[in-house]
């Protein structure tokens, strides 16, 4: 700037250099305006980053309200100025996917770009970067200063800030703790170990063994020979593998599953949890076992095992009887039995431990000195006191009161120096003759008798429990050398181990905390988070509460507790440190050198991992199929597309079929089957590029294409759009596959009619063009000028094209043959059609396209037409007269079962059928001038002939028992179950009927009948005319009255790709308009069934071959789609007001008391007594059952339970509400009809004797009221047993409501205190409530052990039988086994 002197000597600006200044200011003051403005309006990006690189930080959420336009490297700059880490220490991924990398820190890719949404929540997961925590930032390193805090309000990161600046401890304060304080992997040394599902208790004993000097050194000391053992299976290496990752490697937490593998583990185990005592035990016998024959054989006793006295002492003569016995652990009381204080203090439990008890009374001990019992004192001494002293706090416990285990959280302190000296025996410890006595008891070793020892190894439920010795020597064990003996004086043991757990008695959580010997500090080592702790946190692990609630204060308290300790013996001669790296042994360096190495190749292949591009690959390979193939393709972010392609060639197996230089890589979307743009003059862009980075999913994929060698890639740009063409020829009535073309959606509709013309050789002139937009909403394209954008063009669309001279082009759009075409073109859908194998009409054969020449089959068609009318006419005619000889039968068999129907219905005479020779025609029924005459006509085409030297279809007749003996499965009236709210009824065409669930009441009848008994007609839920379809809009054929327009049907000829429709099933594939109702689609099958509509009934096929019927003659088959299945089942179809029965025989005494006799039709308005009367021919024909109709009684069947008994004069749907396939229970009466009025209820009665111990046979009670007194008059009238002794209880489940004879005497509610029988605890409103009665009086019979034995073994097997559940069994918890062969030897014959 230039500079004047004034007139007072002094330096001033020149005015022309004043204003550009002043200018040069405003210019920088509106662009910074600008900026804030723009950042005001630009949309903002909403963060929420959840740190999970530290347990205690995990429940924390950095929120950042970024504009859209931030980049990626400028979001970690914000998350580290934030979080107060160093930026490029941590990786930041998505939270919601799980297997996506992580961001790319240097991209300069915006949010929005990078697949963050503005306006929403996008949750992000800072966590480790290459396993290493991300180090704190300190106030020098620039992130946390005033200018970063300046820089952050000028972007507009929200929230505000608070005062003080980022990253310092006050940031992240609370109560508890400061971020700050929070150490970090490098801090504390130490690395975690990850937990596989529930494997806590593992970590924290190997978090144990490794902090203790002493174990983890003679570990490294064992050198593993590969020549003698797989080093899969072997524990010893496994565990020196793990220790030296805990020790060397600089990942935060590692794996365990090398050495759960090596236990013979597979993955389920990873979801049992255990106890980590339990786990210790059978750990240390594993090691043991492998260490056999080594330096190491007697490790876990030098370390771990102590000795103690099992004495008795007889309190006369002073005589002692004693065995010595070992131990690995000291099981020490939480609250002794029946307390109701607990013990405060370990050492006030290990006082308690060695306490002797007096042996007095009954409990007298038997004297070898004395010749007699005597008074004597029984307990334990401890002789020898381990180097690793091991105690375990006796946390669970059972309450008999409740029968569960409990977890006892009384408050318990140790101290961190414990004094084992004053519950030494040195007498014992001493005494030569206790040195010979432990020879002599050597081989009970471990079997001590005391209550309170873990060593006690009894079998809970005949579980074994410990290592699997399946390849290991049965012989006992050797004797250990003598561990020399202790001096008193220095049995000071300090606290190094704290294994707590937290929780209750039916899971919970492990955690060890443990104290290091190298600088005396406590760590919290939590799964694969460890973190320093102090005294004050060791102190909470003592259990309790702080207040006091007398008994229970153990269920208020905190349940976080310690569960075992761990102590080592305070002596400088013995106590080890831990091993250096230098001073490691050399097989242990080679060990860790390839350790070293495998992680390294990890940590790069990790790498590799994060720099792949992971995208879907479509490829419609010519040769397999012609079908779009689907795979992922895999590529690093670095390699071009030319190296891709060649990727994706191999990938889709494309050599030798395609040359390369034919394939090409284009952008797709699959939902649209739309090809976005193609890469032309890319070829060496890096895919990292083209694809906008590594992400987990990308919101469109790739397609392989190919081309033949004389041909041309097209080039596809962004911005078009793809269309494809269905050219429709009018003549032929034809829809041709689609050609597909691209075009822009600016273009008029001018201009793509030429595009259409040049691709399909139509005139553009002539052109009528058809936008389908969405499902069968078609558009006419009739506006020149008009864009493809403004008609709604899309992505991917579908159009429609004609091109001819035609006069439909003159009519209205809908009302031409375009539209009509077009309409049928997207309702009609592709049916197969299987056919009854066996049909009463006359042989019938269809001509099949597949084997036949199609000229032929067509000139025989064109030239045979009208002797197909006449044939046609001929079996109308015959079908009218079958339908009036159906109208004029009896009753009997107009509601018999479908066997009886099919009696009337006679196949035409030989004579009658024309010469099949003289017929040749295809059944594809496409003259819809010959479909209307079929369906004015009444029924079908009973006796027409259609010839094909290939395929006969015999039609002979069948009765039911020979199709299938079975009747609830026969193939013409199968047996259906359905609920009574779907259209379709559920049939298993395999295993006959499927029963309801349990409980269920699919009848429609009314819950009591007493409160009906005064009420007028009620409607039902479930008409016949919901059932049948025969609405009032359809005529009594089924027909719509509405119907006036012609509906597509055009059946062929099938061969199915099994063959099994040769000479058996027949078939047909049927391409029908899906808005023909279920009738008028019955009506077109007539002339292939070879009966009418109503002789046979419609079976939709689902998945598994399970079959509904379909029953609602007014439903459209709008529900089907192409390809599905039907199968036409003969049979009588339902009418209106018509419901179709099952009837079981109810048999209360039998041991199966309910049995299927038949299936019936019931129809609205007929009474019981009707009915009954239509069952009598049908159970003496088909089941033998020649009744009286005065000697059974039809009632409610709800599940297997009787019901409501119906009387003859009720009527159906006006007195019983009744639904589709109904079920009712027919009960042979022993004498004449008791109920005579609904206000009366039947209740069946059972005797039960004690005296006997057995149940009388069920009798039926009719009452007249429900007073509790009737009903007790009533049994003591047929029993005899005087009123005052009559005691009753009610039945309980499902009928007959089975119960043990050594239960019910006391599991039943006797003798209810209740004067009517329809309040509780009764609620008997209904006939066929159980009611069991007994004398009293009469005291149950005595047994002996072995009659109650064998009393027990048949009531087991009788109720088995019956499928009552005797008693309940709770599955046992799974026994820990640590396999030594390599895993659990599995029975080849088990699932």
């Amino acid at each position: 700037m230039e500079m004047v002197p004034s007139e007072e000597n002094q330096l001033v600006l020149k005015e022309g250099m004043f204003w550009s200044c002043r200018q040069s200011i405003f210019d920088e003051m509106k662009k910074r305006f600008s900026q804030v403005e723009n950042a005001a309006e630009e949309p903002r990006v909403l963060c929420i980053v959840q740190d999970t690189t530290n347990a205690k930080t995990v429940n924390e959420r950095l929120t950042l309200n970024l504009p859209a336009s931030t980049t990626l490297s400028k979001l970690f700059e914000d998350v580290a100025h934030k979080a107060g880490y160093v930026n490029g220490t941590f990786d930041l991924a998505w939270r919601k996917t799980g297997d996506m990398g992580p961001l790319d820190p240097s991209s300069e890719m915006s949010l929005t770009e990078s697949g963050f949404e503005p306006g929403k929540r996008n949750f992000l997961q800072l966590s480790d970067k290459d396993g290493e925590q991300p180090q704190i930032a300190s106030d020098e390193s620039g992130t946390a200063g005033s200018s970063g805090l300046d820089d952050r309000q000028e972007r507009f990161i929200g929230p505000l800030p608070r005062d003080c600046t980022v990253g310092c401890s006050s940031d992240y304060s609370s109560p508890s703790y400061s971020y700050s304080s929070i150490l970090n992997k490098s801090d504390t040394g130490y690395v975690g170990l990850v937990n596989q599902a529930m494997t806590c208790y593992l970590n924290s004993l190997l978090q144990t063994l490794f902090m203790t000097p002493e174990f983890r050194n003679a570990l490294y000391n064992w050198e593993f020979e590969e020549s003698e053992e797989d080093p899969v299976t072997s524990i010893p290496y496994q565990l020196q593998r793990l220790f030296l990752l805990l020790q060397t490697s600089k990942k935060r937490a590692i794996e365990t599953t090398d050495v759960t593998r090596s236990f013979g583990w597979d993955s389920s185990e990873a979801w049992q949890q255990h106890d980590v005592q339990e786990l210790c035990r059978v750990m240390f016998d594993a090691l043991e076992q492998k260490w056999k024959q080594t330096e190491q054989a007697d490790l876990i006793n030098q370390l771990y095992q102590g000795k103690l006295k099992d004495y008795v002492r007889c309190l006369e003569c002073g005589y002692e009887s004693w065995r010595i016995d070992t131990y690995l652990d000291i099981p020490l009381v939480i609250r002794p039995f029946g307390a109701s204080q607990a013990y405060g203090s370990v050492e006030e439990a290990l006082q308690a431990f060695v306490q002797p008890e007096t042996l007095d009374g009954a409990n007298q001990y038997f004297c070898e000195r004395c010749k007699k019992k005597c008074d004597a004192r029984k307990g334990l001494r401890f002789l020898h006191f381990p180097y690793l002293l091991t105690l375990q706090l006796k946390r669970f416990d059972f309450d008999y009161t409740t029968m569960h285990r409990i977890k006892l959280n009384d408050r318990m302190s140790f101290p961190e120096e414990l004094d084992m000296g004053p519950f030494i025996d040195v007498e014992d410890e001493k005494s030569p003759q206790t040195e010979s006595c432990t020879d002599s008891g050597a081989e009970n070793e471990g079997s001590c008798h005391s209550d309170q020892m873990s060593n006690d190894f009894s079998a809970d439920d005949g579980v074994d429990e410990g290592i699997c010795l399946d390849s290991a020597s049965s012989t006992e064990r050797v004797l250990k050398p003598k561990v020399p003996s202790l001096n008193t004086s220095s049995l000071t043991f300090e606290l190094f181990s704290v294994m707590v757990h937290s929780g209750s008695a039916a899971g919970g959580h492990y955690y060890a905390c443990i104290k290091s010997f190298s600088d005396g500090q406590w760590y919290s080592f939590n799964d694969q988070h460890v973190s320093k702790i102090t005294q004050e946190d060791i102190r909470k692990t003592y259990g309790g509460s702080s207040g006091s609630r007398g008994y229970y204060s153990s269920a208020f308290a905190s349940s976080t507790n310690a569960y075992m300790l761990i102590y080592r013996l305070k002596d400088p001669s013995r106590n080890a440190k831990y091993l250096d790296c230098d001073d490691f042994p050399e097989h242990i360096k080679h060990l860790v050198q390839r350790e070293k190495e495998s992680e390294e190749q990890e940590k790069r292949q990790r790498e590799i991992e994060r720099n792949t591009c992971k995208i879907k690959l479509f490829c419609m390979h010519p040769v397999k199929m012609m079908a779009m193939m689907e795979n992922k393709l895999e590529v690093h972010k670095d390699k071009t597309l030319r190296e891709a392609t060649e990727m994706a060639y191999k990938l889709m197996e494309l050599d030798g079929v395609v040359p390369l230089d034919c394939c090409r890589l284009v952008k797709y979307d699959e939902f649209h089957e739309y090809l976005e743009r193609s890469y032309e003059g890319e070829d060496d862009t890096p895919m990292g590029l083209l694809l906008g980075g590594v992400k987990s999913s990308y919101m469109f994929d790739l397609l392989l294409e190919t081309r033949r060698p004389e041909q041309v890639f097209q080039p596809y740009k962004p911005g078009e759009v793809m269309v494809k063409v269905h050219v429709v020829d009018l003549k032929t009535d034809t829809v041709a596959p689609p050609v597909s073309i691209r075009a822009y959606l600016n273009q008029s509709i001018t201009e793509f009619k030429q595009l259409i013309a040049q691709a399909t050789e139509l005139s553009a002139e002539t052109m009528r063009v058809v936008l389908e937009r969405c499902y069968n909403d078609l558009r006419l394209l009739y506006v020149p000028n008009k864009t493809l954008k403004a008609e709604g063009f899309f992505r991917s669309n579908k159009v429609f094209v004609e091109s001819s001279e035609s006069p439909d082009h003159q009519v209205t759009f809908t009302d031409s043959l375009l539209w009509k075409l077009l309409d049928r073109h997207g309702n009609t859908i592709r049916l197969f059609v299987s056919l009854p194998v066996q049909s009463p009409g006359t042989n019938r054969t269809i001509c099949q396209k597949v084997g036949g020449d199609p000229e032929e089959c067509s000139e025989g068609s064109k030239g045979n037409r009208n002797s197909v009318e006449t044939i046609l006419e001929e079996s109308t005619e015959k079908l009218k007269n079958l339908s009036l000889q159906q109208g004029s039968s009896t009753s009997d068999s107009q509601k018999s079962s479908d066997t009886s129907d099919f009696e009337h219905i006679e196949s035409p005479s030989p004579s009658q059928e024309p010469d099949s020779s003289s017929v040749s025609a295809v059944v594809a029924v496409d003259n819809r001038e010959l479909e209307n005459r079929i369906r004015v006509a009444s029924g079908g085409s009973g006796g027409g002939t259609y010839s094909d030297p290939e395929t006969q279809f015999p039609g002979e007749e069948r009765s039911d028992s020979e199709v299938n003996n079975d009747r609830s499965t026969s193939s013409v009236d199968s047996d259906i179950l359905s609920s009574s709210h779907s259209s379709d009824t559920l049939c298993n065409a395999d295993s006959g009927p499927i029963q309801l669930a349990n409980g269920l009441d699919s009848h429609s009848i009314t819950s009591s009948r007493r409160s009906k008994a005064n009420e007028g007609k009620k409607e039902t839920w479930d008409t016949a005319e919901e059932d049948s379809g025969t609405d009032s809009e359809y005529d009594e054929n089924g027909k719509s009255k509405a119907e006036s327009y012609y509906l597509y049907f055009r059946a062929e000829p099938y061969a199915q790709e099994d063959g099994s429709g040769e000479g058996g099933q027949k078939c047909v594939l049927v391409h029908v308009d899906k808005r023909i109702t279920l009738s008028a689609f019955k009506q077109n099958l007539e002339p292939f069934v070879g009966v009418t509509s109503t002789q046979f009934k419609v079976f939709r096929v689902y998945a598994n071959n399970q079959e509904f019927e379909s029953v609602r003659l007014n439903e459209t088959l709008s529900s089907f789609s192409d390809d599905n299945k039907i199968t036409i089942r003969l049979g009588r179809a339902l009418k209106k007001g018509e419901y179709r029965v099952k009837v079981y025989q109810l048999l209360v005494n039998d041991a199966e008391p309910c049995k299927f006799l038949v299936d019936t039709v019931f129809a609205k308005g007929m009474t019981v007594k009707q009915s009954k009367e239509e069952l009598m021919p049908q159970l003496k024909d088909q089941c033998k059952l020649d009744l009286n109709i005065d000697k059974f009684r039809l009632r409610k069947k709800t599940w297997k339970n009787p019901g409501t008994v119906f009387l003859d004069y009720h009527v159906y749907e006006e007195d019983i509400n009744i639904s589709s396939n109904w079920e009712v229970f027919l009960e042979v009466l022993d004498g004449p009809e008791k109920m005579k009025s609904m206000s009366q209820l039947a209740v069946l009665t059972r005797r039960w004797t004690p005296a006997q111990m057995k149940l009388e046979p069920f009798q039926e009670v009719v009452l007249e009221s429900s007073s509790v007194e009737e009903l007790k008059e009533k049994l003591s009238e047929i029993s005899g047993v005087p009123l005052e002794n009559l005691e009753f209880a009610k039945g309980r489940g499902t009928f007959p409501c089975d119960i043990s004879v050594l239960e019910i005497h006391q599991d039943l509610d006797w003798n209810p205190k209740v004067s009517t029988l329809n309040v509780w605890p009764l609620y008997i409103c209904d006939d066929g409530a159980v009611v069991f009665y007994r004398d009293s009086t009469e005291e149950p019979m005595e047994q002996s052990e072995d009659e109650r034995n064998e009393l027990m073994k048949r009531e087991s097997s009788r109720l088995l039988k019956t499928g009552h559940r005797v008693s309940y069994s709770p599955r046992k918890e799974k026994a820990l086994k640590i396999y030594l062969d390599g895993g659990p030897v599995k029975d080849p014959g088990q699932d």
